[in-house]
């Protein structure tokens, strides 16, 4: 098992806090957003993991090189001003074999996301999705029946919607043959380094590969946004509080 973390974009959304410090680095409580995702990703059995990195790279390496040794791998996309995060996905495509995790590097969660979604293994490639009362804009939206995905993305009619993705998904060996044929084939066009992958999955769902994994009820949260930051350092403060009480 494999973890792949896209976190090479600086987070614009995020100024003036990302001025100088990609999203990744910006400290909750006495961790880096990108430490707090790798210390649950090992808490929850994995221990290989690649970060696919770009604004401010070598911070990144310095960080992660003195915290976890070898145990990280980075690689470079050097595409991270230009292209949205499938080109990220591909400058990674070297590590994409046998089972593999990948998630997006403004994801925030507890180990029980990790091991819900393991659990589901129906379909080559599951997403992980939550459920909320009603939908925004910006909300990355998913159509499933019966756990299989019928359609993810931002423009979905909110009528249909029956979550939203987290921004991790599960690849089986053959689920992550299938998005490593498309993005290679999709690789040749240069429109599509404005595409995220996200894309891909939902045009791999139309050939009946993909599956849904509810985790309500785990505590996680996205953070796009300055007012995000609030609900992150709240929720890193409540698993410290549990971890001194254990």
């Amino acid at each position: 098992m494999k973890a792949i973390i896209l976190c090479a974009g600086q987070g614009r959304r995020l100024l003036p806090y990302t001025e100088s410090t990609p999203k990744c680095l910006l400290k909750l409580a006495d961790k880096h957003f990108i430490e707090w995702q790798i210390d649950t990703l090992k808490a929850a059995g994995i221990e290989q993991i690649v970060a696919v990195i770009g604004y401010a790279a070598e911070d990144i390496r310095t960080l992660l090189s003195q915290r976890y040794g070898d145990s990280v791998t980075t690689v470079f996309n050097p595409f991270y001003e230009v292209a949205d995060n499938l080109a990220s996905c591909w400058m990674a495509r070297e590590h994409f074999n046998d089972d593999v995790i990948i998630l997006n590097g403004d994801t925030l969660f507890e180990a029980d996301v990790v091991h819900q979604l393991l659990t589901k293994n129906d379909f080559p490639i599951t997403l992980a999705i939550d459920h909320k009362a009603s939908y925004d804009d910006d909300d990355m939206k998913v159509i499933s029946q019966d756990d299989q995905l019928l359609a993810v993305g931002k423009t979905l009619a909110v009528a249909q919607v029956t979550g939203e993705s987290i921004g991790m998904m599960h690849f089986s060996p053959i689920g992550i043959h299938h998005f490593k044929a498309t993005i290679d084939a999709l690789m040749h066009d240069q429109d599509s380094l404005q595409r995220w992958y996200l894309s891909v999955i939902d045009q791999l769902a139309q050939q009946d590969h993909v599956g849904v994994c509810s985790i309500h009820g785990c505590a996680w949260t996205e953070v796009d946004f300055v007012q995000d930051l609030e609900h992150a350092q709240s929720l890193v403060a409540q698993w410290q509080h549990a971890d001194q009480d254990r």
